[in-house]
This record gives structure tokens, sequence and C-alpha cells, in this order.
């Protein structure tokens, strides 16, 4: 916003403060400056009621109240004030206690690229006569760690904006461009990520802001959407799965192939038939539809839970390409499996 677009919005909300009667439009470009205009020039007449119509959607934007009424029957024109019992806010008591713990938030802000609105924050809760120790600890050290895509995505988030970005996980070898109206940004065991609305899948998706590979662009216009009222949190984790990988598996990958497969290995054993890895999973379904994905190159050896679910998700393969008329063996379509 421009300085002079920012100071005339103050302007605006001083005097729709100070008075108690409504105030037409015609009135307000009398008082503040910034909306002088010739009301009998049509052209600049019009100007100005677009620049004022602009102004009151911003402030209802900030969270302004702005009211819209008339002072009695006999006006055939409404005006506008602001109600100052919704706009105050109220006294702000703090425990010694709650007042570290601020301290440390803010601090902790300080650190994530947020430390403006920290700092404006911190001298607002002074100048309300609460004494905020930026310093306080309570036993604990504020630590966090920011990923680029923060500041961006919550940016996009307030203005309700969607956004573009790359994406890579490990299991893929390569990051693929996602569209994505954010609904908000949450912290997640020590991970930040992102949940909103994936415009390609139309679903819910959340995303986890370290694996964002480049910039984050913005698409189309501000406001375009309205989220919804979820538990961003609870949906962040029942997707992310468990935390610790506690399954081990054997697979036999042909020399040279899956790379993608060797860069998670623990351990890798050459033999003449091929390389036997062991790697580590958390879920057996998501660990089997990644192994399927490298085709014949890959071939599970043990345990026998993830050897079943690759050959489910085979037979799987297969029965779609037999009702398509084809006939198509499981280890012509997806990796092979030993009997």
């Amino acid at each position: 916003m421009s300085r002079t677009r920012t100071e005339r919005l103050v302007n605006l909300v001083i005097c729709l403060l100070a008075t108690r009667r409504f105030l037409t439009a015609d009135q307000i470009a009398t008082i503040v400056p910034g909306y002088e205009h010739d009301p009998q020039d049509e052209r600049d007449h019009e100007a100005f009621q677009r620049k004022f119509e602009r102004d009151k959607a911003e402030l209802r934007e900030l969270g302004v109240p702005l009211e819209m009424g008339t002072a009695s029957i006999f006006d055939s024109e409404p005006g506008y004030r602001i109600a100052r019992r919704e706009y105050a806010l109220p006294d702000i008591r703090l425990a010694p206690d709650e007042a570290a713990a601020v301290g440390i938030a803010a601090r902790l802000w300080q650190q994530s690229g947020l430390a403006a609105a920290a700092s404006s924050g911190l001298a607002k809760l002074r100048a309300g006569g609460i004494d905020v120790d930026p310093h306080a600890t309570l036993g604990v050290e504020a630590v966090v760690n920011v990923d680029p895509a923060f500041e961006p995505l919550t940016a996009a988030v307030r203005d309700r904006q969607a956004v573009t970005f790359d994406y890579h996980v490990p299991e893929r070898d390569t990051a693929h461009a996602r569209r994505l109206q954010p609904w908000g940004v949450v912290c997640w065991r020590g991970r930040w990520y992102v949940v909103g609305h994936d415009l390609d899948r139309d679903a819910e998706r959340c995303f986890r802001l370290s694996r964002i590979v480049s910039g984050v662009r913005r698409v189309g216009r501000r406001g375009a959407y309205e989220p919804p009222k979820a538990d961003l949190i609870g949906y962040v984790a029942s997707t992310s799965g468990p935390v610790e990988r506690t399954g081990s598996a054997t697979v036999l990958v042909r020399p040279g192939r899956a790379a993608g497969v060797r860069r998670w290995a623990e351990d890798c054993v050459p033999g003449p038939d091929g390389d036997r890895l062991t790697l580590r999973y958390a879920d057996v379904d998501f660990f089997a539809g990644w192994l399927v994905g490298y085709g014949a190159d890959v071939v599970v050896l043990d345990p026998p839970e993830i050897r079943d679910a690759v050959v489910q998700r085979l037979r799987a393969i297969e029965s779609s390409y037999d009702a398509a008329g084809g006939r198509v063996e499981a280890s012509q379509v997806g990796m092979g499996v030993p009997a």
C-alpha cells in the first residue's frame, strides 16, 4: 500500500472515530485530506467515489467496524461512522507467567521472518500497560527454523489468493508444479505445512514447506475464495503418517537401475542377480505403492506384508487391463514378485 493511501486511510479512521453522527460521503470529502475533488466535474466526482469505495472495502477487510446509517428519517443519503465500542480493545491483563510466554513467542518470531509483526505486537502490549520481558525464558529457549516459502504463503493465506510452486517428495526423482488455494500454515512436530485446496486434484491437500523447491508465485485475484472452518493441524496429523520408519524391507534391484530406491537404502549387498537393498518404511500401502512405480527393476524379498501389498496392487493393474480388453501379466506391468 502506498504512503499516500495509508495516510488517507488513517485520516479516514480518525475522522469516523471522532464523530458521533453519520457523515455522508460528500461531508467526508470536505474533511479528510486526500479526497479533494470538484463535485461539479462528473469525471472527478466518479473518481472520488471509486476511491472512497476502495477505502471502505479496505477498512472492512482490516476488521474496522464501519457502520452505515442516517442521523434522522429525513436524511436521504446514508452516512458512515466507526462504532467506538466495537473498535476499542478491551483491557489486557496477563499474569507474570503469561507475559513471559508472550516474550518467548515474540523472540521466536524474531528468528522466523516476522520480526516487524513481533515488535509491533510488543509495542502495543506495552502501550496497554503490559510489561513483557522479551528475555524471559521460563526454562526454555525459543528455537524455530522457517522455510523461505513461509512468508509468501502466509501472505497468500491472508489475501485469500491462489499460489503455484514446485514440490518435490523423496519418493520421486523430479519436482512437480502444484496449484493451491492456501487455507493456513501450521506447525506439526517441528515441521511447517501449508493446507489448502489443490486445484489440480480438486481435493484438500497439505504440503511440507521444506519440500517446496521453487519460489511461491501468486495466481488469480485476491479474495477469490473463502477458506472453510477446518482443523488444519488435525488434517496434517492424519495425513503426515507415522514419524518413525519402524519397518524393514529387503528388495532386489537390477544393476544400475532404480536410483530413487538406492538413495534411501540403509545397506547394499551386490550379488550375481542384482543388489540386495535394505530400506526402512512406515506405512505398508504407501511403501508398496512407491516400489510398484519402479516396475520390474525392483523385486520384494521380505517382509511378507510388503510382498502381499505389492502383489495386490499388481493384480489390480492386471484387472484394469483385462477390463479394457487387453491381457497383461503382472510381471509385465509392475514389479516382478518371486513365487
